[in-house]
């Protein structure tokens, strides 16, 4: 279950982080005090919960839901002020934590949620073969996107990395030219595996399968340096366990 914390007092962040570490069963891939950046992180990005302040400069953790424009399943409210738990149920929140957070009532929550995603995966459409019933998984190894006129089809494992570029993307392949497509960070990692796609940028997607070394905060990737965003740090260097 992935997982990022947003709140404005890094003491908060550290206690609620020992926590999903103590329990498990929790990846936490990134942290923020800053709301303004965990919104765009999130719309970005495919996230099973979120632990969120509520009062913070700039945005709420209130208005931060409203501002999505993405559903994130599940959220957590973590906050000092029980008044703003009805709010917060409004919203549909899992579950609303009060400060100072008590290691079992933490628990309980995230059990909740963890309950949450299985009733969801069990109600979840699968598909059936016509002949035998059997479930079929297999992915496509390609993808379409569309460029000017046409819908050009692009092999998923031929793609070195993915670049943002305003409203367009630009995708970079092996063996042909950059693509150039009308199409967002989010429509196009829902196409792609995402164990081999990683976003290490607001503004770049890589296929780890091609990384040829890290260095500091850059990933070399053939004659390419790409930096890695502050924000990204803990979801790349995980993911390829350095």
């Amino acid at each position: 279950m992935k997982c990022i914390i947003i709140d404005d007092e890094p003491l908060a962040i550290d206690i609620i982080e020992s926590y999903c570490k103590a329990i498990g069963g929790i990846e936490l891939i990134a942290t923020f005090t800053n709301a303004i950046e965990a919104l765009d992180f999130i719309n970005n990005n495919r996230i099973d919960l979120v632990f969120s302040d509520i009062e913070m400069p700039n945005i709420s953790g209130i208005e931060l839901i409203k501002a999505l424009e993405v559903k994130v399943p599940y959220f957590i409210f973590t906050t000092a002020y029980p008044q703003y738990a009805l709010e917060g149920f409004d919203l549909n929140a899992a579950d609303y934590l009060v400060k100072p957070i008590p290691f079992p009532r933490f628990i309980k929550a995230v059990n909740r949620v963890k309950e949450m995603i299985k009733l969801n995966e069990t109600n979840t459409f699968v598909n059936f073969s016509s002949a035998g019933g059997e479930s079929t998984t297999q992915e496509d190894d390609f993808i379409f996107v569309k460029s000017e006129y046409e819908n050009l089809k692009i092999d998923i494992k031929e793609i070195i990395y993915i670049q943002g570029l305003k409203d367009y993307l630009k995708i970079h392949s092996e063996n042909s030219k950059p693509i150039l497509t009308l199409m967002s960070f989010k429509e196009i990692q829902s196409k792609l595996p995402e164990n081999t796609f990683i976003r290490v940028h607001r503004s770049y997607i890589v296929n780890v399968n091609k990384i040829t070394s890290i260095q500091k905060n850059r990933i070399i990737i053939k004659d390419e340096r790409i930096a890695i965003g502050e924000s990204y740090k803990h979801l790349v260097y995980s993911r390829l366990k350095i």
